[in-house]
C-alpha cells in the first residue's frame, strides 16, 4: 500500500523547488494534495503533472501570509477532498538585510510569510485533523534557524522561531497530532540564488556553498521531499517534536 493512501495534504509554496517535489511525491504515494502559491501558471502546471500521473491535486492561488489566505486552503481541502491529514508549510521569503538596514516593511513581510503563515495554517488545520483522528505537521524551516548568515536578519529570526513553535504543538496536541521540523541546508532552488545576492559574487557563493558540504553538492528538492514523506507517513509514527537537519553535512563544521 502507498505510504499516504487516502490522506489529504496541504503544501504551501508548492509551485517550485522543495514544495513542488514534495507535492509530486506525496501524490505518488497516494495523497490528494492542495497546492498553494502566487504563480498561477506554475501552480496549474504542477497540478496537471500530478493528474497526468494518476494523482489528485488542486492548485489554489493566494497569499498565505494572511489568515484569510490559509482559510481558503483549508476550505479547499475539505470541500474537494473531504478532510485534512497532513500539512507541509513550506513557503518562504528571504528579506535580505542586516538588522540596521532591513526596512520595517521587509521585516514584517518576512515574518508574515515565514512565521505567521505557518501559525495560521497550523491553527486552522489542527481542528480538522482531530476530526479524522489525528494528523502530521511537517514544517520546512532552514539551517538558518540555528545558524547566522550575513545580512539574513529577518530570515534567520523567522526560521528560528519555528522550532519552539513546533515543539509546543507536539507537546500540546500529542498523541493525536505529530509535529516535526525539517532544516534544509543549501538546496538548489531559486531561493538559494536569491540568498546569494547578499554576497559580492553570487554565483561563486553558491559554488562555494556546494563545495563546503561533506557531500560535495547542493541538495536537490527531492532530498527534502523524501524526508517530508517519511515524517508525514506512519514510518515516523513515534516521532514528534523533533528537528531534522538535511544539509549534506553543512552543519557538521558548526
Amino acid at each position: 500500500m502507498k505510504k499516504l493512501a487516502n490522506k489529504v495534504a496541504i503544501i504551501t509554496g508548492g509551485t517550485s523547488g522543495m514544495g513542488k517535489a514534495t507535492a509530486q511525491l506525496f501524490a505518488a504515494e497516494g495523497a490528494a494534495v492542495v497546492i498553494s502559491g502566487r504563480n498561477e501558471e506554475r501552480g496549474n502546471e504542477v497540478a496537471a503533472s500530478i493528474a497526468a500521473e494518476g494523482g489528485k491535486a488542486l492548485f489554489v492561488p493566494g497569499d498565505i501570509s494572511t489568515f484569510a489566505g490559509n482559510e481558503v486552503l483549508v476550505k479547499a481541502a475539505l470541500e474537494n477532498f473531504g478532510g485534512l491529514d497532513i500539512i507541509f508549510p513550506n513557503a518562504g521569503m528571504l528579506g535580505l538585510a542586516s538588522v540596521t538596514e532591513v526596512s520595517l516593511e521587509t521585516w514584517h513581510q518576512t515574518m508574515n510569510t515565514n512565521l505567521h503563515a505557518v501559525f495560521y495554517l497550523i491553527k486552522l488545520a489542527i481542528p480538522e485533523m482531530l476530526k479524522r483522528g489525528g494528523g502530521s505537521i511537517v514544517v520546512n524551516a532552514s539551517i538558518a534557524a540555528t545558524k547566522a548568515f550575513p545580512n539574513h536578519a529577518a530570515y534567520c529570526a523567522s526560521k528560528g522561531a519555528l522550532i519552539p513553535l513546533v515543539k509546543q504543538i507536539a507537546l500540546d496536541y500529542g498523541p493525536a497530532i505529530r509535529a516535526n521540523v525539517i532544516c534544509p541546508g543549501p538546496v538548489d532552488t531559486p531561493l538559494i540564488w536569491d540568498s546569494a545576492q547578499a554576497f559580492p559574487e553570487p554565483e561563486r557563493a553558491v559554488q562555494k556553498a556546494a563545495q563546503r558540504v561533506p557531500m560535495q553538492r547542493l541538495g536537490q528538492p527531492e532530498d527534502i521531499a523524501r524526508m517530508a514523506l517519511f515524517l508525514a507517513s506512519d514510518d515516523a509514527a513515534w516521532i514528534t517534536g523533533s528537528v531534522f537537519t538535511v544539509d549534506g553535512g553543512a552543519m557538521t563544521g558548526g
